[in-house]
């Protein structure tokens, strides 16, 4: 039994029944485009965060290395 925390229990015929309507919905041609930008979306927002960690830590290295040489 899958347990999601905004789903509740989800298990695999609802899961079919999800993705006929989806195929339904988009086609099967349209499918692939969709994932694919879906990608690109997630891979531009991790990215971004990891530009963020990277500002976030080199400000912290610069700030331990202003105390040291104080």
């Amino acid at each position: 039994m899958n347990t999601l925390l905004f789903l509740g229990n989800i298990g695999t015929p609802e899961i079919i029944i999800i993705a006929l309507a989806i195929l339904l919905l988009f086609g099967g041609k349209k499918i692939p485009e969709l994932m694919r930008g879906i990608g690109k979306g997630v891979k531009s927002f991790k990215d971004g965060v990891k530009g963020i960690e990277d500002d976030i830590s080199s400000t912290l290295e610069e700030d331990s290395k202003r105390k040291l040489e104080e």
